[in-house]
């Protein structure tokens, strides 16, 4: 999809979405990849439940807004967990709804606290569930070491795409169909 036809798609839905910018279409490998957690933003992925018990536990230290919450993850999990705005916030919004905590605008903020049902079910969790949901994952030197490869990657296979010949840019292909698989068969030999 050439740029401006890229625009006018964008600008027909209300302007979601982003301009293709890696070698092949997408976004570029180390600019916003999804798929490896912690690539293109700070931290890993965790599931739905751990967003919310974290939530609950951070409430009962004291009250805080979202992005402080998001902020104070990071920072207990030496940055291998940071949810991500578009977790925290539907699971505030529920956790709201559940009669868990209230929130209200203070200095052009939302700030929430718990409420005693709240105070009860965070009772039920762990202290620091955002310790067991960082170390599931990769520590945040791996994944800056795999960042820091995958954007080597991304630079060797732009070189070779943009200034490569037909048969140079098919050998690079080959290349990295061949590494693809071959990390897929490191998983296999772990059986």
């Amino acid at each position: 999809m050439r740029r401006w036809e890229w625009r006018e798609e964008r600008e027909a839905f209300g302007g979601f979405g982003r301009p293709p910018g890696g070698p092949f279409g997408g976004p570029p490998f180390g600019h916003g990849g999804r798929g490896f957690p912690g690539h293109g933003r700070r931290g890993g992925r965790a599931r739905r439940g751990d967003v919310r018990v974290s939530l609950l536990a951070l409430l009962t230290e004291r009250p805080m807004h979202g992005y402080e919450m998001i902020t104070e993850l990071g920072e207990r999990t030496g940055g291998a967990w940071r949810p991500s705005p578009g977790s925290v916030y539907p699971t505030l919004q529920l956790l709201e709804e559940e009669g868990l905590i209230k929130g209200q605008e203070v200095s052009g903020k939302r700030l929430f606290e718990l409420t005693e049902a709240g105070r009860a079910e965070a009772a039920g969790g762990s202290a620091s569930p955002w310790e067991e949901t960082a170390g599931r994952g990769l520590g945040w030197e791996s994944v800056q070491e795999v960042g820091q490869a995958l954007g080597a990657v991304d630079q060797a296979i732009r070189q070779v795409m943009t200034t490569g010949t037909e048969e140079q840019r098919a050998k690079g292909l080959a290349v990295l169909n061949d590494a693809r698989k071959k990390l897929y068969l490191i998983l296999a030999e772990s059986d």
